[in-house]
């Protein structure tokens, strides 16, 4: 099951990309990327400043006070 601010007794703020974001306590990268609708999108994320890899997405725990940046590709040419 996806976790929800709603669902949430007390969020835990964060940053992501310069913005102020409450998230669930307990919340991974991909929950977090899940919450955004970003689920499915190519990534890339750093948390304070370490990049993820992408198969630790759903293991990589979000703390409050973390700082999260979400970069994603884009084709071009």
């Amino acid at each position: 099951m996806k976790p929800s601010l709603s669902n949430s007794d007390s969020p835990v703020e964060i940053t992501v990309n310069g913005e102020p974001h409450g998230i669930p306590a307990e919340c991974t990268v991909q929950n977090l990327l899940d919450l955004l609708g970003m689920e499915g999108r190519r990534v890339a994320v750093a948390r304070n400043r370490d990049i993820v890899p992408r198969s630790e997405y759903a293991a990589e725990e979000i703390r409050g006070g973390d700082h999260v940046e979400i970069l994603e590709a884009v084709g071009g040419g």
